[in-house]
């Protein structure tokens, strides 16, 4: 089992996830997060997704978070990260943040 992976994500927030500022509704964000997880799915590509819809600073270089350990993210992400292969694509996965969409690039 691997120490650290590396992983790149989309995240919209929605009206009242933590440290939102966004004004989409959950079921809003659920819907935009699952036909960006289409997309994806029918081969767009993860990096120009990230960068043109992601709510995270992130999504400015592809959705690229570099490497981290086990611990470093909150629960329900850092099981979905450390649950994928190298080049893995998640589920939509929910935070408290909102939803994201999980590459793992490492």
């Amino acid at each position: 089992m691997s120490a650290q992976v590396a992983a790149s994500h989309i995240l919209l927030m929605y009206a009242g996830s933590q440290r939102s500022s966004a004004t989409r509704s959950k079921d809003e964000a659920l819907s935009e997060i699952e036909d960006l997880k289409t997309r994806l799915d029918e081969g767009a590509d993860f990096g120009e997704l990230a960068s043109a819809h992601s709510d995270c600073p992130s999504g400015k270089s592809g959705g690229d978070l570099g490497p981290f350990g086990r611990g470093m993210m909150v629960p329900e992400f850092d099981e979905a990260a450390f649950g994928l292969e190298v080049g893995g694509l998640s589920g939509v996965v929910e935070t408290p943040f909102g939803y994201h969409l999980i590459l793992r690039t490492a």
